[in-house]
């Protein structure tokens, strides 16, 4: 599956010409005081307005053990306003899953595929859908995707969209961009991303624009397969009319090397793109490279400002962080919750910071 070589290489993108210094003083970021119910790492996240107010969900993940038999389904919930964390009702299949998905779309949290990982180390991409209701605790089963994908960059759209873009299928990288509409539950395919396929990627979506940067490629060499750090970035305006219909070009690369699994998402407000975190060098879920070099995490948060097709630097994190799959906001505050830290060790620790503007 993905234990094969590594190498690095810039694919499909435009040369690099680095990250701005925001003009406002630098960003301040914090470890929360409140932490998750135990250490997750490549874990599902969102956020949605629970019982108690806003709160951050967790689904899914890899354990403290990080072997096969750490994979998990567990869920976690965090009040925001009474800074607690609690576990609740776990998603419903029997083995767990890695490199999940989820996004909130009118209060409800949609949890998207993942893989399984067998005792003999193959790993299986899986179909399901789960749509998570916070106000009564319950999942319900959706259709499934018509491409199981992990480790795929989700989306939302118009309150009621969600795509999928790339992500890797049991035996490679795809490049479809499936789309979800959370009204009808029915799937349909959107313009398909021209970049290298990859996994592992990361990006979010603000206004009708959506970034995608990094990942990782699979490429052969002499017949073997290698997994390449993919430097790249490009950028898909929908059509607000036809939303299957997206215009993708390539722009320029942020700063430094490619990453991998960082925590992202859209910010409406200010037309950007937020990143932070991330892994230097790919890996499959231990931490340790495919080149057996331990991965490092990154301790930086920057920005797509989409309104200039400029990167923005922005600040530190209070703790370097790797393997996410989604960076949560609530309100003017980012959390990154779980992930690995500097010794590639699962966490339960919540980092969160602010942009002033």
């Amino acid at each position: 599956m993905r234990g094969m070589a590594w190498t690095a290489i810039l694919l499909d993108g435009l040369m690099l010409t680095g990250c701005e210094r925001s003009p406002q003083p630098e960003q301040q970021s914090e470890i929360a005081e409140f932490a998750l119910p135990e250490p997750i790492s490549n874990n599902a996240v969102a956020v949605a307005d629970g019982p108690e107010g806003p709160t951050l969900y967790s689904f899914n993940g890899l354990k403290a053990g990080k072997s096969w038999k750490d994979t998990s389904n567990a869920a976690f919930a965090c009040v925001l306003a009474t800074e607690t964390c609690k576990t609740i009702a776990s998603v419903p299949v029997r083995e767990g899953r890695l490199a999940s998905a989820a996004v909130t779309v009118t209060g409800k949290i949609y949890i998207f595929g993942g893989y399984t990982v067998a005792p003999n180390g193959d790993e299986l991409s899986t179909p399901e859908v789960f749509a998570y209701d916070p106000a009564t605790g319950r999942y319900e089963q959706m259709a499934d995707m018509p491409n199981p994908v992990d480790d795929a960059l989700a989306v939302p759209y118009q309150n009621r969209f969600i795509y999928l873009v790339s992500g890797w299928h049991d035996e490679g990288n795809v490049s479809v961009v499936q789309m979800f509409d959370t009204q009808t539950g029915a799937w349909t395919e959107a313009s398909p991303f021209p970049g290298t396929p990859v996994f592992g990627h990361s990006g979010g979506i603000a206004g009708n624009s959506i970034i995608v940067t990094d990942g990782v490629a699979s490429v052969l060499d002499d017949g073997k397969r290698k997994f390449v750090a993919a430097k790249l970035t490009w950028r898909g305006d929908i059509d607000p009319q036809n939303p299957t219909q997206i215009s993708w070009r390539g722009v320029n690369a942020h700063s430094g090397q490619a990453k991998y699994r960082m925590a992202a998402i859209g910010d409406e407000a200010g037309q950007r793109i937020i990143f932070a975190g991330g892994g230097d060098n790919p890996y499959n879920y231990d931490g340790i490279g495919y080149d057996g070099v331990p991965a490092k995490p990154s301790g930086g948060f920057f920005a797509y400002d989409l309104k200039s097709d400029r990167w923005l630097e922005l600040g530190r994190l209070a703790e370097p962080s790797m393997d996410h799959r989604g960076l949560a906001k609530a309100g003017s505050n980012y959390y990154i919750l779980g992930g690995m830290d500097a010794e590639q060790k699962v966490t339960d620790r919540i980092v969160t910071f602010r942009i002033s503007q």
